[in-house]
């Protein structure tokens, strides 16, 4: 890699190239919430040995190059992706999820205690993310695609109901924190989401929906807290030196 490269931050490679997420899913490496750390320093804190890293993340981005490039969305644009896709699959997802993992807590729950906690934890993001969701659609959301129109049209622009996008801002990413770490513990009490040999076939549904809930909220996480969010910054400065 150039040096220009080496100097790009984990959620940079993602930001660039998506595919470039699975390298980092196999190590084990945070992109979304804890994305803006160096490669260098991750693969301290997982020893790793650098270039293996880099050849891995070459050999992706040589070979699969992502379905859509993100980065070079309008503001606008990328939110009505992130409501359509993402924030429609929490809703979705969320009540099949509560009633899977109460069910499994409630028939295995005596031999396998862990499922009892799963489901609290469950229970927990829904409350969490369907709240979190809300303030971006109801706030967040739509003052900053008033932003982008004031700016595309070069009017007023004016002030939206919290003091500034960066205070709304650091919360959002705060709540996203709050919902990986929820989503780390349940990968931990399910040993990475591997039901026991004796798993019904609910407790098994149970383990691969939760793992597939938890790679959609990365992605989630990273298109707001890598792109959109940084994005809105721009926005707001630039309203600011008008």
């Amino acid at each position: 890699m150039t040096t220009l490269e080496q100097g790009k931050t984990v959620a940079d490679f993602v930001r660039d190239n998506y595919k470039t997420s699975d390298v980092f899913k196999k190590h084990g490496i945070d992109f979304c919430c804890g994305g803006k750390k160096s490669l260098a320093k991750v693969c301290d804190q997982h020893g790793l040995e650098l270039s293996q890293l880099e050849s891995e993340l070459e050999e992706v981005v040589k070979n699969e190059p992502q379905e859509h490039d993100f980065a070079s969305w309008k503001p606008g644009f990328l939110i009505d992706y992130i409501e359509n896709v993402h924030h429609e699959y929490v809703n979705r997802s969320l009540p099949l999820l509560i009633e899977y993992a109460n069910k499994v807590a409630r028939v295995h729950g005596d031999a396998n205690p862990e499922n009892v906690l799963i489901a609290e934890l469950v229970a927990r993001i829904n409350g969490e993310l369907t709240a979190h969701m809300k303030k971006e659609e109801l706030l967040l959301f739509p003052n900053a695609k008033r932003l982008e129109k004031a700016i595309e049209k070069a009017s007023e622009f004016a002030a939206p109901p919290f003091s500034k996008f960066q205070t709304s801002i650091d919360a959002m990413e705060f709540e996203h924190d709050a919902a990986g770490d929820i989503c780390k513990e349940i990968r931990k009490l399910s040993n990475n989401y591997t039901p026991p040999a004796h798993a019904c076939n609910t407790y098994r549904v149970l383990y691969s929906k939760l793992e597939e809930f938890e790679d959609d909220l990365h992605q989630h996480v990273h298109l707001e807290n890598n792109i959109l969010f940084p994005k809105i910054l721009e926005m707001e400065a630039q309203i600011k030196q008008a």
